[in-house]
């Protein structure tokens, strides 16, 4: 009898592979942001290698094996690819994966990508797989599961881009509630609804709390997608946080995108590392409500204040709207960010500031999101549009009307029913498609309508009324359902109901005491 043919063993999923990852060190070193980092760096190290490994094979085949050629660093930087010395390459670590000093090994691998490479420079860890207190089979098992994430094995034209994403966002989410924790990732649908918006296809984008890099990932990702040149989008930014400016840096570098995050991760508040520096678009997510952003006495006169009130100690909110206003192009500069929906009414020096704001005409757009997109905060937020040029223009092919003196509001708190790891809202594309018709057809007069429960344009007028507030709900139309009610016909029902009820009460009582009478029990 012909024996079966074995089948060949079933390729795991690109998600199974990442969620074992993400598993192998969960409950065995000092906290999520070390698992975040062990695993992220192991990350770098497989997709740099891979990418040196095919520079190589070019170098290879177009010179042949000759070491002045192969071991030539500027070779490699010239493609964007960051030179490897041998005992840091990827398949030197799979090979020594259970190794007693695996963990020195990595260590130097990363000191010796950084001390080749200037641009990663305080970018990777430090003497850190030595310090962890994990197992070598531990660490072992961790490569053998990135080892097996590799274009060869999935067809994805942005591999490296998903799996970073992966674990961006699902650390974020292990990192739960709390006040400092998950602030270093955005969700990846609010990037790219304000990429859509703001459309940066060619100039500067900046952010002055740029967390992993997610804002400039996106706004490459946007030119692409819109077939433009991502070497006409340059990006610079700031983080105050070390552990996330080095995670932004891996971020960027890895996919190679060129940055300038400052020399060192400090306040953008008391020590702005890009001053006087303009720029046609920002992207930005500050951290909500963030409290003694300066000292009592500190930056009470800061040229980027100026024509406004001092932002207060206890609150941020609008000390970011203002900082990023101080940076944009006079003429033609937009900003897109987000702000916890308290900046909307906030009043005393904000509520001074947010009038300001509104007779400058700085403010375009004001968008609010559904609750739980975020994963340090079940609040909702609101995506705000300030913009430096409301007048008619042509732009990007489309020929804007003069909006000056009107703010379009967006209400999308109902666009709620796509949820992810059966919590977390994220916006569709679809959505994201009818949010920028909704702007961009407001922006044009073409097609826009006011939308009850959905849209509203309003003007200053409207808002002066309004007493300087920009929550949606006070210019955007809301139905009252209840009016849409019978009430006669709807007591009709409920009197019946109640009748019905009544009646099957007595017939119960009635049984109950019937029983009883039979057991020889009286009962009134």
């Amino acid at each position: 009898m012909a024996q079966k043919a074995k089948k060949a063993p079933k390729q795991q999923s690109l998600e199974s592979i990442m969620m074992n990852c993400r598993n192998a060190l969960r409950g065995t070193i000092g906290g999520n942001e070390k698992n975040r980092d062990a695993v992220m760096g192991l990350v770098f190290l497989k997709f740099a290698g891979d990418k040196f490994e095919k520079r190589r094979a070019e170098i290879l085949a177009k010179h042949g094996n000759v070491p002045a050629f192969l071991e030539k660093v500027s070779f490699y930087r010239s493609q964007n690819v960051f030179y490897i010395s041998e005992t840091s390459r990827w398949p030197y670590i799979v090979a020594h994966a259970g190794a007693n000093n695996i963990a020195v090994i990595l260590d130097k691998a990363m000191a010796d990508i950084e001390d080749k490479n200037p641009p990663l420079k305080g970018a990777l860890p430090q003497n850190f797989y030595a310090t962890l207190g994990t197992r070598k089979e531990q660490i072992k098992g961790l490569i053998d599961e990135i080892n097996k994430i590799d274009e060869s094995s999935f067809n994805d034209k942005d591999l490296i881009g998903r799996v970073y994403e992966y674990f961006l966002q699902v650390f974020a989410i292990d990192a739960g509630q709390g006040a400092e924790k998950g602030e270093f990732y955005t969700p990846a649908s609010i990037v790219r609804l304000i990429a859509e918006l703001i459309e940066p296809y060619d100039g500067t984008v900046y952010d002055p709390c740029c967390g992993s890099g997610g804002m400039f990932v996106q706004s490459i990702k946007f030119v692409e997608q819109h077939n433009g040149n991502r070497a006409k989008i340059s990006v610079i930014g700031q983080e105050s946080s070390p552990d996330t400016w080095r995670l932004a840096k891996m971020n960027l570098a890895i996919r190679g995108i060129a940055h300038n995050l400052g020399d060192r991760a400090t306040s953008t508040f008391t020590d702005d590392r890009h001053k006087d520096t303009k720029v046609g678009f920002i992207m930005a997510n500050p951290p909500f409500n963030f409290k003694k952003w300066r000292g009592e006495d500190e930056l009470t006169d800061d040229y980027r204040f100026r024509g406004y009130a001092t932002p207060p100690v206890a609150n941020a909110n609008y000390a970011w709207i203002l900082h990023m206003l101080s940076k944009l192009d006079v003429t033609n500069g937009i900003a897109g960010f987000l702000l916890a929906n308290g900046a909307l009414n906030a009043d005393s020096t904000e509520g001074e500031i947010r009038k300001q704001l509104i007779e400058n005409d700085k403010i375009e757009a004001i968008i609010v999101l559904p609750r739980e997109m975020f994963y340090s905060t079940d609040i909702s937020v609101t995506l705000w549009i300030v913009n430096n040029n409301k007048k008619a223009r042509t732009l990007n092919d489309r020929k804007l009307r003069d909006r000056r003196g009107k703010i379009l509001f967006v209400d999308l708190r109902r666009w709620n029913d796509n949820v992810y790891e059966k919590k977390y809202v994220m916006l569709s594309d679809e959505q994201i498609a009818n949010v920028k018709t909704i702007y961009n057809n407001w922006q044009t007069g073409k097609r826009y309508r006011d939308t009850p429960e959905l849209c509203k344009s309003a003007s200053i007028e409207e808002i002066r009324k309004q007493k300087y507030s920009l929550a949606p709900s006070k210019y955007i139309e809301f139905i009252d359902r209840d009016l849409e009610i019978d009430y006669e016909r709807e007591m009709a029902r409920i009197q019946g109901e109640m009748r019905e009820i009544v009646k099957a009460e007595k017939v119960s009582q009635g049984m109950v005491k019937k029983a009883f009478k039979g057991i020889g029990y009286g009962i009134e």
